[in-house]
């Protein structure tokens, strides 16, 4: 019997080798996600993962490619990495089947790092990895919560290159090349093993999307940790031309660290591309200068 293309069901997740999904208790609600720990000792920070829009924890955990995943890439440097799938994604989506606003998507990350604090070794404390929406969150949460160590975020600016209210508009090919650039950024076998990562966008998740530059501005003041952005060769859903970028930063201006970097050969779905290896040396690399800093002050 054929079986027609949306009959047909999700590949099942999987994942690397020392990854192991968790359930953790938050705001009401119960998140899922994935843990990968050092394999020898304790760690020297945590790392928390931030997934974007319509996809999961996983993107964290690239399957086609023994270098893609992020999770067993920090627990061989010493991190552990916890990678949660956001309120309205995973467990939690039957429990809020419309999602939750940003607001309150910080409020419950927020909860989540304590809970997940009193029951494992965080190391020197908390580092967010966040991507594209997850950017978002991860910005809103630096804000308004003390304690977090240091920041790192791609796919993610504060002016559109497309206005929101036109992205309904876009035809649903256009939609997926934004996403995903020129097919060649991303190892064989990449799109059928991200079926099992996307997910339904929560509507009142959607709805605040045309909010965001305004937002940025109202936060951006607020940051005052060790921020680093990264822009894809490939990125077309944000503004990020020098003029752009001069703006953007201008308006950081309690960060004691701002750096925005481009990541070559790269579409906005870095994690699951050929350069995910790349950024996330980079990334773990900034994360590595940031608590050596804060080694330094301590001394």
């Amino acid at each position: 019997m054929n079986v027609s293309r949306t009959e047909r069901k999700k590949p099942l997740p999987t994942y690397s080798a020392g990854v192991r999904p968790l359930l953790l208790e938050a705001g009401g609600l119960t998140l899922s996600g994935l843990l990968a720990e050092p394999p020898d000792g304790a760690p020297r920070a945590t790392v928390v993962a931030v997934h974007g829009g319509g996809m999961r924890a996983g993107y964290f955990d690239g399957q086609v490619h023994a270098g893609l995943s992020l999770l067993t890439l920090g627990a061989r440097l010493g991190f552990t990495v916890l990678a949660l799938d956001r309120p309205g994604y995973g467990r939690s989506a039957a429990q809020v089947p419309a999602g939750l606003t940003l607001d309150e998507q910080s409020a419950v990350l927020s909860e989540a790092l304590d809970a997940f604090a009193e029951r494992h070794a965080v190391g020197a404390g908390f580092l967010l990895l966040a991507h594209s929406y997850g950017g978002k969150l991860a910005l809103t949460t630096v804000a308004r919560t003390p304690g977090v160590l240091a920041l790192d975020a791609s796919g993610i600016g504060h002016r559109y290159a497309v206005e929101p209210a036109g992205r309904q508009r876009h035809r649903r090919h256009l939609e997926w090349e934004r996403n995903w650039g020129p097919l060649g950024l991303y190892p064989s076998g990449t799109f059928r093993a991200a079926e099992a990562l996307v997910a339904a966008v929560p509507a009142r998740e959607a709805a605040e999307v045309a909010l965001w530059p305004g937002k940025f501005d109202e936060l951006a003041p607020l940051i005052d940790i060790p921020l680093r952005l990264t822009f894809a060769e490939h990125e077309t859903w944000w503004l990020h031309e020098e003029p752009d970028l001069a703006d953007l930063t201008s308006r950081l201006t309690a960060a004691p660290v701002v750096r925005v970097e481009r990541q070559a050969g790269a579409g906005h779905n870095i994690s699951l591309g050929r350069a995910a290896r790349s950024y996330h040396l980079r990334a773990l690399a900034f994360f590595e200068e940031c608590l050596c800093l804060r080694s330094a002050e301590d001394d």
